[in-house]
């Protein structure tokens, strides 16, 4: 049995749960999210608490036991406090802004890159090189994240591309000037 998984852990205020037949769903002042639960794992809330009990003892159950209770937890705080990723946006001329739906960026291509915005989920752009991605679904707001970075990552030799706030890209050393050592 998963050490995690069995922890009873409380919830918050202004939340309710509401037990469907597949999963739990969450609402709070943020919004509301529905968890799916696999079959082999069953939800018991008392005074406040849930807890979470498998019903048998297999090592699939095992690992599911704590993750689930993992994805609860993330569900509470998505729709109390919400999620919130930041990236940056480097190079000469880089720059995003919002249009409507839609993320605009500048990305040193030949045309700009149009990443449209999902459900879900808002965009802020601050002095054009600042991303603020903030949601209530922790994996939705790092996958959106995860794919304009990927647009244009950050490069190892000059930095330039859409990096997270705070990720430090090792830089690699340029060409030397040929034949400079050992002449004179």
């Amino acid at each position: 049995m998963s050490r995690l998984g069995k922890k009873p852990f409380l919830i918050p205020e202004k939340v309710k749960v509401e037990i469907k037949a597949d999963g739990l769903e969450v609402s709070g002042p943020l919004g509301k999210l529905f968890q799916k639960l696999p079959s082999s794992i069953e939800p018991k809330i008392e005074s406040k608490q849930i807890t979470l009990i498998a019903k048998d003892q297999s090592t699939s159950t095992n690992m599911l036991h704590g993750l689930m209770r993992g994805l609860l937890l993330n569900c509470f705080n998505g729709v109390t406090k919400g999620f919130k990723k930041d990236l940056e946006v480097q190079g000469l001329g880089y720059k995003a802004n919002v249009e409507g739906q839609n993320l605009i960026l500048n990305l040193g291509f030949s045309s700009p890159k149009v990443f449209p915005i999902a459900k879900g989920i808002k965009i802020t752009v601050d002095k054009q090189t600042l991303i603020s991605i903030t949601g209530i679904d922790k994996a939705l707001v790092g996958e959106v994240a995860a794919s304009i970075r990927s647009l244009r990552p950050p490069e190892p030799y000059k930095g330039t591309g859409v990096r997270y706030v705070g990720e430090k890209i090792i830089r690699k050393a340029g060409k030397s000037a040929a034949g400079a050592v050992g002449k004179k």
